[in-house]
């Protein structure tokens, strides 16, 4: 499967406006944003699981990191609420699930297979003084990438012009990106050489973030 695997063109994807599809694992759904590969693949995606359901235990090959949006995602190393940032390296493992239920904006085979650096990330604990309507907090540097959490007050303004493309999760709030509004669960991702210029609109905006990554999309090692 391929999925907007251009990575050379401007992508938006309004994640609450599509259906939920089920996956192998019964109880578990998602909404695909990018993929490249069948289950074994290079890919984005908001997966939803219902309470009571889980994965198998599995190692991550191609690494694996995840932002739980709602309730809170569960593994033999403990409990994740919504606002966790988490990286699970290449070689890493477990077996992850939902007690209650809950909806995870993750990311598979996108890291350097010598990274072994595991975390979790509470985000909103992370965030620097506010700038300009602006407060940041750098949840991940490396050679490859800078992930972000950002949120902006009504009317504040975001440029990302930086090498290697970006990528948002719009969280709460709206967004204007050129003629393109984003509202809560909006994907959209620009090739490396487009400046990201977004302003939040009156209720402010809250997103994830990711830049500098795009060059080194291919499909996953199997």
């Amino acid at each position: 499967m391929e999925l907007n695997a251009d990575f050379s063109k401007r992508v938006v994807v309004h994640s609450a406006d599509m259906p939920w599809v089920a996956s192998p694992m019964p109880g578990v759904e998602r909404r695909m944003l990018d993929r490249i590969g069948e289950e074994v693949a290079r890919a984005t995606s908001i997966v939803r699981y219902a309470p009571g359901s889980h994965f198998s235990a599995h190692t991550h090959t191609g690494g694996e990191e995840f932002l739980v949006l709602d309730g809170v995602f569960q593994d033999e190393h403990g409990d994740y609420p919504a606002g966790t940032y988490v990286r699970n390296p290449p070689t890493s493992q477990h077996t992850p699930g939902a007690e209650n239920g809950c909806t995870i904006f993750v990311k598979l085979w996108q890291f350097d297979l010598d990274d072994r650096t595991q975390f979790r990330r509470d985000m909103a604990a992370e965030l620097g003084p506010v700038e300009n309507g602006v407060a940041r907090a750098e949840l991940h540097r490396d050679a490859r990438e800078v992930v972000s959490y950002v949120v902006l007050e009504a009317g504040a303004q975001i440029v990302e012009d930086v090498a290697g493309g970006v990528e948002l999760l719009l969280l709460e709030g709206d967004l204007s990106e050129g003629d393109t509004r984003l509202k809560a669960g909006s994907w959209l991702r620009l090739p490396d050489g487009m400046a990201l210029r977004a302003v939040a609109g009156a209720d402010g905006a809250r997103l994830w973030m990711k830049t500098g990554h795009l060059p080194y999309a291919q499909a996953p090692a199997v």
